[in-house]
């Protein structure tokens, strides 16, 4: 027996047609999204009520921490407990220090973490998404229809959570490395304590990447910064793995400044066979000559932005994806589903240990490389 096909198609179209009958019978639900919240506004008759479903109020408080976590902030919270508008915060105000027709200093307490309006010799200031910003007693912050605030903005050269990791790990490096030489001078050679744990690194970074890449003439005067910045950015990062919460690698104003002190040095120690390979190649037809000099010289450029995009975006994708995964533990509220993101979380910390350790090692050998071809010289003539 064979059956059309037709009525089938019949019956499945009125069924399409009679959906919007059903909705009648039922009170109208209208959903619209306010920032990152799911607002629902349900009409019943001539009632209509605006309802913020609960699982959309605490998938914001999780966006909240992990913005938290990877954002800069003018106090140092190590830890928040309780309701929203009712939280206990333990950790430590930091020095606000602004200029705005006169220095301002104050201690970020003024704020109370971000919700209150901070007087300074007449003038009012507010946080508003981490920065500060002129207002009145009221502390009403003008934004426009996309959010942006548009009230005048002091300078601000406050000592923010980032500053202060930055200060700590520099003392942390100042007596590391000021230990070690002690211990050399003490000891005839030998390094002792702390210092024994300094001396592998610092040959591996001589050895394997100083020499190699620069040379045994010039390696010397690079050493300096080699070793700064191979332990500068390796302690910043072992500390953005850690509850504190701070996550100064990942701030691409820090790596900039890195990059842009790498391409200075390289620059103003560059020799003249580096100038004159970017300039006028030896052994390239005149005319190419031409064409590739803004190339060369753009390459210049381009070689410290790719050293600050790279250590920026992995430290921060890195970051991003574990507090993910960790929200994703309190999110599952599952017999399975929570152990496993534990799980996953513990080796992804893992993975992030090794992640630390290897930016800096690749963030030093290539200054070593930019440090090696400027100070590199040539001995060929324009005929070969």
């Amino acid at each position: 027996m064979v059956i059309s096909g037709k009525p089938l198609r019949f019956l499945g179209l009125l069924l399409i047609a009679l959906l919007p009958l059903k909705g009648l019978s039922q009170h109208a639900v209208d959903s619209v999204t306010v920032g990152d919240t799911k607002v629902t506004t349900e009409v019943e008759g001539n009632e209509a009520t605006t309802v913020v479903s609960e699982e959309d109020k605490k998938a914001n408080e999780r966006d909240e921490f992990i913005q938290h976590h990877v954002l800069d902030s003018h106090d140092f919270t190590l830890f928040s407990y309780g309701e929203e508008g009712h939280q206990k915060h333990f950790g430590f105000p930091l020095p606000v220090i602004l200029w705005d027709g006169g220095l301002h200093v104050f201690m970020s307490s003024a704020f109370e973490h971000e919700t209150a309006v901070a007087e300074s010799n007449g003038n009012y200031y507010k946080i508003h998404h981490g920065v500060i910003y002129k207002t009145d007693a009221s502390g009403e912050i003008h934004t426009d229809e996309k959010g942006h605030a548009h009230n005048e903005k002091p300078l601000d050269f406050s000592i923010t959570k980032n500053v202060f990791m930055i200060l700590v790990v520099g003392f942390i490096m100042l007596w590391l490395f000021s230990s070690l030489a002690r211990s050399y001078k003490k000891n005839g050679g030998i390094a002792s304590g702390a210092g024994r744990f300094m001396e592998p690194l610092i040959l591996y970074i001589r050895d394997e990447i100083a020499i190699p890449n620069i040379g045994e003439k010039h390696y010397k005067k690079y050493m300096s910064h080699l070793l700064t910045i191979f332990f500068f950015v390796w302690f910043l990062n072992m500390f953005g793995l850690t509850p504190l919460g701070v996550n100064v690698t990942g701030n691409i104003t820090i790596t900039a400044a890195l990059a842009i002190l790498t391409y200075v040095i390289t620059t103003t120690t560059a020799k003249k066979d580096y100038w004159k390979h970017i300039f006028w190649m030896p052994g390239v037809p005149y005319p190419m000559r031409v064409i590739l000099a803004p190339i060369e010289l753009l390459g210049t450029i381009i070689k410290p932005f790719s050293l600050m995009i790279r250590l920026y975006a992995n430290m921060l994708a890195g970051h991003f994806v574990l507090m993910a995964i960790i929200a994703l533990m309190y999110a599952a509220s599952h017999p399975v589903g929570s152990p496993l993101a534990f799980v996953l979380a513990f080796v992804l910390s893992l993975l992030e240990i090794l992640v630390a350790l290897l930016q800096a090692y690749i963030f030093t050998m290539l200054s070593a490389l930019y440090f090696g071809s400027a100070s590199e010289e040539h001995a060929h003539d324009d005929h070969h």
